[in-house]
């Protein structure tokens, strides 16, 4: 039972993770599309895209490699 415990944690970590990483690559994509402010919009862009992809990529992994059964 700690294992299958175990492995719905590692899930919901993971989709936790992914929601995160999409919302990051959207705040990047609305903040491109406004245009704006210069340096200090292009800083955000990139903070927001690099988080967010670093985040969804990361949920991603997470939940492709955790396996539904005890190997």
């Amino acid at each position: 039972m700690d294992i299958l415990k175990a492995i719905m944690e590692k899930r919901v970590i993971g989709i936790i993770l992914t929601f995160l990483g999409i919302v990051g690559l959207i705040m990047a994509g609305v903040n491109f599309m406004n245009g704006g402010e210069g340096m200090r919009n292009i800083k955000s862009i990139i903070i927001y895209g690099v988080l967010g992809a670093i985040f969804f990529f990361a949920g991603i992994g997470l939940i492709r490699n955790t396996r539904d059964r005890p190997s």
